[in-house]
C-alpha cells in the first residue's frame, strides 16, 4: 500500500506494535522442552488479547498463528510436536491483522547453549537487516535492499537464499511491490516510492542458496545440515530512513 493519511500511519504503528510485542515475548518464553505447538499457543494468546488476527491463518489457512522454524527450516514451519532442544536455532515469524491493516515482523535466536557460527550467524542477519534499511528510502533502487543484504553476508562467510525475500504489505500481507530480492539483481529495475509499505526480511544461510517446500505444504527447508536466520521489519518508505512500525 502506499499510505495516504495519518490514520494509514497510525493504523500501521498499533498493529506493528502488535506482532512486536508477540515476538518479544514468544522469544522469551522459549525454552528447551517446550514444542512449538505450545510456543505458538502463547503467540495466539497475546494476539486475541490485542484484538489482532493471525495473518497467515486468516489470508492462508495456515495451519498455527505464527511461523515456528527451526534449524533445517528456513520459513514457514508449521508448529507441532516437535520439541525445542538447546542449541537450537529458532525463528518465529509473526504477521497480524487489526481494522484492515496488516504488519510482519520476525526474529531468530539461539536456545542456548550457542556456538561462534550460530552466534554469528543471527547476528549478521540482523546486520543485513539494518544495511538493508539504509538502502530504503524514496527514489533509490529496490535491488539496492538485496544488494545491501548479499554484501553482508558474503563479508560474514554466509549466503543468501535466492527464492526468499521481502514483500510489499499494508491492506494485504502480501501486495506491490512483491518479490523484493534478498541478493543483487540488477534487472530489477524497480524503485522505492514515498509512502510505500513494505518489509525487509533478510534470510542468511550456512550453506544453501534455495529452499525447497516440503510434502506439508508449508515448510520450506535448506540443504542437509544447513542453519539459517531470519530478521524482519515492516516499515513506511520515506526519503530519509523509513518508519519502522514494528520496532522491538
Amino acid at each position: 500500500m502506499t499510505i495516504e493519511s495519518d490514520d494509514d500511519v497510525a493504523a500501521l504503528k498499533r498493529i506493528g506494535g502488535i506482532v512486536a510485542s508477540v515476538l518479544r515475548e514468544m522469544l522469551a518464553a522459549a525454552e528447551p522442552g517446550m514444542t512449538t505447538r505450545q510456543l505458538d499457543a502463547i503467540g495466539e494468546r497475546l494476539l486475541e488479547r490485542y484484538g489482532a488476527r493471525s495473518a497467515p491463518r486468516l489470508v492462508y489457512n495456515f495451519p498455527g498463528a505464527t511461523c515456528v522454524s527451526i534449524n533445517e527450516e528456513a520459513a514457514h514451519g508449521i508448529p507441532g510436536e516437535r520439541v525445542i532442544q538447546p542449541g537450537d536455532v529458532l525463528n518465529i515469524d509473526v504477521s497480524a491483522e487489526l481494522d484492515g491493516y496488516f504488519a510482519d515482523t520476525g526474529g531468530t535466536q539461539v536456545v542456548p547453549p550457542t556456538n561462534p557460527q550460530k552466534t554469528r550467524l543471527c547476528e549478521a542477519t540482523r546486520t543485513a537487516l539494518e544495511a538493508a534499511m539504509q538502502r530504503a528510502a524514496a527514489g533509490q533502487p529496490m535491488h539496492g535492499i538485496g544488494a545491501a543484504i548479499q554484501r553482508t553476508a558474503e563479508k560474514h562467510g554466509f549466503q543468501v537464499f535466492e527464492n526468499l525475500g521481502s514483500h510489499g504489505i499494508g491492506r494485504a500481507l502480501h501486495e506491490a511491490p512483491e518479490h523484493i530480492a534478498g541478493y543483487y539483481d540488477p534487472a530489477d529495475r524497480r524503485r522505492l516510492k514515498e509512502g510505500m509499505v513494505i518489509t525487509i526480511e533478510p534470510f542468511l544461510s550456512t550453506r544453501s542458496r534455495l529452499v525447497k517446500e516440503q510434502p506439508d505444504g508449508w515448510t520450506l527447508v535448506g540443504a542437509r545440515g544447513n542453519l539459517s536466520a531470519q530478521y524482519e521489519h515492516t516499515m513506511i518508505i520515506t526519503k530519509g530512513m523509513p518508519i519502522v512500525v514494528t520496532g522491538w
